[in-house]
């Protein structure tokens, strides 16, 4: 058989891989939409059962052998070469399946989902408890599957480099001393003043209207309802089953206007990056985001970078006053601006302004890393929790609602490599969007006249097209010249909240 010919196979041996993982995905996104509680049992079976014949089929030995005779082919090509792309993106995913048994993985897509199930019924009800069992042995799980990867610094660093490739649990902490070096100071002289007054934004907004207003928002920032949906859920999240099927969740709270507003741009913004990724690309390794920080810059950069401008509420404001005339009549562009960047000491994450919003992930990660490491133990996470979040943001939270049992990820995933992503999407989001502002200066200006365009297509080009082709750092590196920096982050912050609160 010639290269060709064992390409062509390669390439149809993962697309089945794809396709089980696709159809997983579906069952994924029905159980956190629509599907009724008691359907939960079964589809941890079904769910299971499709990630162990997906993780069967991809470590096929035929697989490691089609990689094997196509490395001459690889090495041969230039670094950017789609199919050299393909073959190198699947060797790492080939590697990494292998170390990992197909039972193992079956009983922890089950877990999963049990685990799941447990916190969407004890959110509401306060009930760690009946989270803590789960929750143990999904650290259990993680401890396990970092251990088929031996040979690491920290239990930390496996987990961390599947969402993050190349980043350790060492280079990751010292890039989060460096931003809270940086950062913490701009945050202390905000909260040092008299907090923004955001009562224009925390009236009463019926869900109806909300969301009515929020797929237009959407719509117009390039997301393609011909190729996805929105739809509510407990926690957002956006799922893709194909570059034609891109589905974006959110919720809604009608005494709070920014809750579906911006967790409706946030998934938007990564539902633009996976319907941006070349289509023929499509049912292989290389479609998708190249990390979990990259996927995050996007959603990030378009939620806060233009989602917050002001720019964008010159276009969007009068449209949502003829939405919402009682509740904003007389509501300035300025005072809705400074509403919606309110920096305050807050408890939910997802709620969290630009300039804490960072001291939140590192709070979790240390606890991923403690966690780990066994100092610290499941059940006594809520009183961790509360004291961090004293020490670290001068507030507590008055219970396990909205202490450590807001965010999903722990419930529905691992534990370690799950939150460092977001802070590198905000690092990465800035360098990302000077780049852009570098080679179309106009783009604000663009903006305010409700035009995106021209920022979209320039993401479409250096970014989305490329899918997995690159890794974060190799990505960052074409596209803005330079390695992974804080600097024009930090920048962004000082001088747009410089200006809103006159540092």
């Amino acid at each position: 058989m010639d290269h060709k010919k064992k390409l062509d196979e390669l390439k149809n041996r993962l697309r089945e891989v794809n396709d089980l993982r696709s159809a997983g995905a579906v069952l994924a996104w029905d159980q956190m939409t629509y599907m009724p509680e008691g359907g939960a049992p079964a589809r941890g079976r079904q769910m299971a059962t499709m990630a162990r014949i997906a993780q069967e089929k991809l470590i096929d030995p035929a697989i490691g052998k089609l990689l094997d005779d196509l490395r001459p082919h690889e090495e041969s090509l230039p670094f950017d070469d789609d199919d050299a792309s393909l073959v190198r993106v699947a060797r790492r995913d080939y590697e990494r399946a292998t170390r990992v048994p197909p039972e193992f993985m079956a009983r922890f897509n089950e877990h999963q989902v049990e685990s799941y199930q447990a916190w969407a019924t004890a959110r509401p009800a306060d009930d760690f408890a009946k989270t803590t069992p789960h929750l143990e042995k999904t650290l259990d799980f993680s401890r396990e599957l970092a251990d088929y990867f031996p040979g690491y610094d920290h239990i930390a660093d496996p987990l961390i480099d599947f969402a993050d490739t190349g980043m350790k649990a060492a280079s990751v902490r010292a890039l989060f001393a460096d931003l809270r070096a940086a950062q913490v100071p701009v945050v202390q002289a905000i909260l040092a003043q008299e907090p923004a007054n955001d009562s224009c934004i925390r009236r009463h907004f019926p869900e109806r209207e909300q969301m009515a207003f929020c797929e237009d928002v959407v719509r117009a920032i390039g997301y393609d309802f011909q190729r996805g949906r929105l739809d509510k859920t407990h926690h957002p999240f956006t799922i893709t089953f194909s570059t034609g099927d891109v589905r974006i969740t959110t919720r809604v709270r009608e005494d709070y206007l920014g809750e579906c507003l911006f967790s409706n741009i946030h998934e938007a913004g990564h539902a633009l990056y996976e319907q941006g990724s070349d289509p023929k690309y499509d049912g292989t390794p290389l479609a998708g985001g190249a990390s979990a920080g990259v996927h995050e810059s996007q959603s990030r950069l378009w939620e806060n970078i233009v989602g917050r401008s002001r720019g964008f509420w010159e276009f969007f404001l009068p449209k949502l006053k003829k939405v919402f005339p009682d509740q904003l009549r007389g509501v300035s562009l300025d005072a809705f601006h400074r509403a919606i960047n309110k920096v305050e000491r807050s408890l939910i994450r997802t709620d969290a302004d630009e300039v804490t919003y960072n001291l939140h992930i590192m709070l979790r990660f240390e606890f991923e890393l403690a966690l780990l490491e066994g100092s610290l133990a499941v059940r006594d996470l809520p009183e961790a929790w509360r004291e961090r979040f004293q020490a670290d943001l001068g507030i507590a939270p008055p219970d396990d609602k909205d202490g450590v049992l807001q965010d999903v990820h722990w419930y529905d995933g691992t534990i370690g490599g799950v939150f460092q992503g977001y802070t590198l999407g905000n690092v990465m989001g800035a360098q990302f969007y000077q780049a852009a502002l570098k080679a179309h200066p106009e783009i604000p200006q663009e903006i305010g006249r409700g035009k995106f365009d021209t920022l979209h297509a320039w993401l479409v080009e250096n970014i989305y097209r490329h899918g997995r082709k690159y890794t974060a750092p190799e990505l960052v590196r074409r596209v803005t010249g330079a390695d992974i920096s804080i600097t024009p982050y930090i920048q962004y912050l000082r001088a747009k909240y410089g200006d809103l609160y006159t540092l």
